[in-house]
């Protein structure tokens, strides 16, 4: 089992493992707007000092999506490949778009049911059954070694699909766990957990932005995922509504997914303002999970700078 589980990671982690190179071809960087993030991220440092908030805990990316033929953006360890939580559930949702569109994967009602599921609820439960029907994999018992080759291969698929896109220093191939995988998933998993997913906060608001400016695959599915992100933090019921922002002016539009777990605490952010700012913020953390105030408080440090 030792010997599977080290031949599927060194499948799998290419994409996950490469240089940490940012994801910044899809927006130019921008010196005023990389002065706004360090000046946020700073803060944020001598904000938490006393909670050991480190460099290697954060990591933030900030697109302007004001000039949307000519984006701009900034980041704090962007390209950094870090455990996503629920956030990777943004890359099934388009993923499964894509596949629809190409006729890959039969649009019905319960791929809508769980796609629903897996934003608005982050429901894993859900999440098993889009992977399911991305990879044409399904979980259970260990597998023989030459089955498992052929099931790991099948449960790249997703990865394969954004490498073609050219995302890089990413491994989105897991399903969430509430108590974690066993049998074949496990064993997936590697040993020592090296091919768990992985995700850049360069790499997601890249994602988040093609959605956000109806560029990722066509205006309409970009729509139907929007609708899906769509958060209102005034909802106390929606606890993926509050983690960047805690109100928003009249008017004014929130889209995002986050993830937490007992380690980390994530949030990608799309947001429009009655004033005709449009940017999405996405931001990391690790080893802090239960504070709470970290992402609001980067958030607060960077909007009202934009």
């Amino acid at each position: 089992m030792k010997i599977i589980a080290a031949l599927f990671t060194a499948i799998a982690l290419p994409l996950a493992c490469g240089a940490a190179a940012e994801q910044s071809d899809f927006a130019r960087g921008d010196a005023s707007l990389q002065r706004i993030v360090d000046d946020a991220v700073a803060a944020t440092f001598r904000q938490f000092a006393s909670n050991k908030l480190q460099t290697n805990h954060l990591a933030v990316t900030l697109v302007d999506l004001r000039d949307a033929q000519q984006l701009k953006r900034a980041s704090f360890r962007g390209g950094v490949p870090i455990y996503p939580a629920s956030v990777v559930k943004l890359f099934y949702l388009a993923a499964a778009h894509h596949w629809m569109e190409e006729g890959k994967l039969k649009d019905g009602v319960e791929l809508r049911r769980a796609l629903r599921d897996m934003i608005v609820d982050s429901s894993n439960d859900a999440t098993h059954y889009v992977l399911d029907a991305l990879t044409d994999t399904t979980s259970g018992p260990e597998l023989p070694e030459v089955e498992m080759k052929i099931w790991g291969e099948k449960r790249n698929a997703v990865n394969r699909h954004f490498a073609s896109l050219g995302y890089t220093n990413i491994n989105a191939n897991q399903k969430p766990w509430n108590d974690g995988p066993y049998g074949r998933d496990r064993l997936w998993v590697g040993k020592d957990y090296g091919n768990r997913n992985a995700l850049t906060t360069d790499a997601t608001a890249r994602l988040l932005s093609d959605i956000a400016r109806r560029q990722f695959i066509s205006a309409k599915r970009c729509d139907e995922m929007l609708e899906l992100l769509k958060r209102d933090p005034s909802n106390k019921k929606d606890s993926q509504a509050r983690f960047t922002v805690s109100e928003l002016p009249g008017g004014g539009k929130l889209f995002s997914k986050a993830g937490w777990t007992s380690t980390t605490r994530h949030d990608a952010a799309y947001i429009e303002l009655p004033d005709g700012r449009k940017f999405v913020l996405v931001t990391f953390t690790t080893g802090h999970a239960n504070e709470r105030e970290i992402i609001p408080f980067v958030a607060g440090q960077i909007i009202p700078r934009l």
